[in-house]
């Protein structure tokens, strides 16, 4: 008996330890299916983000992680469908349409983009998301400290008055420093764009690493001028800051930021659940809450201070290609 009962002990082990390593290897035994979101989004819009999934779905463990957009592009660039990550979100449209040419994303057809204005919709493998513009953002107390006017032109702000009391984000590292040199590109032809910033640059600050940057620097008093998002002027203008929101000739420069699933993964419910919430319910209450400019058709939506009625700016032929060369012309 005593012979039985050791066997019994060492085969019950080995059942156990097997079952361990299955666990370990597939995930099963978890308490719940983990679905990771990449996200370029600002902390506070992630952080809503999160809560609203964890709200909507407590039976799933959803990480939204951050990752700068070309940080975020180049991994899943690298990594394929292969990636850990499930559903990727907000992600600029240039980019999203080079990682669609290499096959990364699921088909989206199967979702209704009739909602959505005509410019938001490029591709069936990515859908819109937000529409983001830009404008010349000035600290008007600052300003007024100094005894200088407020710049009515591009030109204005080549002034030698305006020596160091500019910020702009950099192309090269933002999207939002991207669109200026971009809309300007359109609007002059790129030979007179590039020729301006070299004028300009003595009076920079500091090119930021970030598209927040500017504002920041507005706030905190340290320039007087800002080339920056609309949406974050609004918010701290709102929050009581002095800044006022500036348009010039041009329009003001924007671009669309999108989402989509990694291909393959849609084959997972829950990733398919977490992403139908998104377009069904977060993409509405996330242009209501921070970024109200258009992207629906039938739907506008309204947030105290926010410029109505915006002229944007000529952003066509804005692919991946012409994007590359235009940066590798960008000297700071």
């Amino acid at each position: 008996m005593f012979k039985n009962s050791r066997i019994k002990r060492v085969i019950t082990s080995l059942m156990l330890c097997v079952c361990t390593v299955t666990m370990l290897l597939t995930g099963c035994g978890s308490s719940k299916e983990k679905v990771l979101i990449y996200s370029s989004a600002e902390d506070y819009r992630i952080e809503y983000m999160t809560k609203r999934l964890q709200e909507e779905f407590p039976q799933y463990d959803i990480t939204v992680e951050y990752i700068s957009t070309g940080n975020h592009a180049a991994k899943l660039l690298s990594e394929g469908a292969m990636t850990e990550c499930d559903i990727t979100h907000d992600l600029e449209y240039g980019y999203m349409e080079q990682l669609a040419e290499v096959g990364v994303f699921a088909d989206m057809s199967s979702y209704d983009t009739s909602v959505f204005v005509e410019d938001a919709v490029l591709s069936k493998y990515y859908l819109p998301e937000v529409r983001v513009g830009g404008a010349i953002i000035v600290n008007t107390e600052v300003l007024a400290q100094k005894g200088l006017a407020k710049p009515t032109s591009y030109e204005d702000l080549l002034k030698p008055e305006y020596k160091g009391l500019i910020s702009m984000p950099n192309p090269k590292s933002s999207g939002t420093g991207y669109i200026f040199l971009k809309n300007l590109a359109n609007a002059w032809g790129e030979e007179k764009a590039l020729e301006y910033f070299d004028k300009l640059t003595p009076n920079v600050l500091q090119y930021t690493s970030s598209g927040s940057g500017p504002v920041n620097a507005l706030i905190q008093g340290e320039v007087a001028i800002g080339l920056g998002m609309t949406s974050q002027a609004v918010t701290q203008i709102n929050e009581g800051a002095p800044l006022e929101i500036l348009f010039f000739e041009e329009g003001s420069p924007y671009t669309i930021y999108g989402q989509s699933i990694i291909k393959g993964k849609e084959e997972r419910a829950c990733v398919k659940e977490v992403f139908d919430f998104m377009m069904s319910t977060l993409i509405y209450e996330g242009v209501e809450k921070f970024f109200p400019e258009k992207i629906f058709t039938n739907i506008d939506y309204e947030i105290k201070n926010y410029p109505k009625n915006i002229v944007y700016g000529d952003m066509s032929n804005n692919g991946i290609d012409e994007k590359t060369a235009l940066l590798d012309k960008w000297k700071y």
